[in-house]
């Protein structure tokens, strides 16, 4: 039993982690809402028929389990795995959630595991993902290991791969677009002498999912309302295909004092935005 309970997603153990105490305030319906929203059953019993997986063999996994393929576009722009560089994968985030198992198939396939995503450290309650994770503390204040993990993250032997915007991408005036690109990944690339590889991931999420995310984001500032249904819309995207582009690495000595790092950031995210038609 005890190999169970270290395999299966307990929505329960996951609000206590974030809440603490206050987790036993949290009532009944609402919890038995957030194990539905969760498909915490369904998930369980697939994560059990993959508790042996890890790494990309287990997001290939999550793939197939999902009836999803991914469409490819710039293959040859990424690195070859036998550069001795070390480089950041930037994309734009649609989804939240296939997106991100689709890119680290991708990129793990091709790099054979050596990646790490940067990403919410709720993602550490899957065993499977939890090995090629850099958890950030999204929910509550940042903790103090926070700079440490993230710096030894960059300076590491793997890539990185991550999603500048923090979040996934919002519904504003009729267009679905990440929120504008956080620089760290710029401040890194330089620091590190690492390349940026940018990435674009053309998915959406349901109408109902943006409309709550902008309500969420006016409304509820501090809870994050709209994480609560990443895995729902993950279910409602079974079986579609999805299409990847990928652009040409960017030198980080382009990052020059010609333009802030937010500026930087910007001008990548746009340029993300513009590989589909590029291509």
């Amino acid at each position: 039993m005890e190999e169970i309970a270290q395999k299966t997603l307990d929505i329960e153990k996951i609000l206590k982690g974030k809440m603490g105490s206050k987790a036993k305030w949290v009532p009944g319906f609402a919890v038995n809402w957030l194990k539905k929203i969760a498909h915490q059953d369904d998930m369980n019993e697939f994560l059990w028929t993959v508790r042996d997986l890890k790494g990309t063999p287990w997001l290939e996994a999550v793939l197939k389990y999902l009836q999803c393929k991914i469409e490819v576009k710039g293959l040859e722009n990424l690195p070859s795995k036998d550069d001795p560089k070390r480089y950041i994968f930037v994309s734009n985030h649609p989804m939240g959630g296939i997106d991100g198992v689709a890119l680290g198939t991708v990129i793990g396939r091709h790099y054979d595991d050596n990646f790490r995503y940067l990403v919410n450290d709720l993602l550490m309650n899957l065993p499977g993902l939890a090995p090629l994770c850099i958890p950030i503390n999204t929910t509550t204040k940042k903790s103090r290991s926070f700079p440490q993990i993230v710096e030894e993250g960059f300076k590491g032997d793997y890539h990185v791969l991550m999603y500048p915007a923090g979040l996934c991408s919002r519904r504003r005036n009729g267009e679905i677009r990440d929120l504008p690109w956080k620089k760290t990944f710029i401040s890194k690339s330089v620091e590190c002498h690492r390349d940026v590889v940018p990435i674009h991931f053309e998915g959406r999420n349901s109408d109902f999912f943006y409309r709550l995310a902008n309500i969420s984001d006016r409304y509820i500032k501090k809870v994050n309302i709209a994480m609560l249904f990443l895995v729902d819309e993950m279910y409602k995207n079974m079986g579609n295909t999805f299409h990847v582009t990928i652009g040409k690495p960017i030198p980080w000595q382009t990052f020059d004092r010609s333009k802030s790092p937010r500026e930087w950031a910007q001008f990548v995210q746009d340029q993300v935005y513009q590989l589909p038609s590029n291509h």
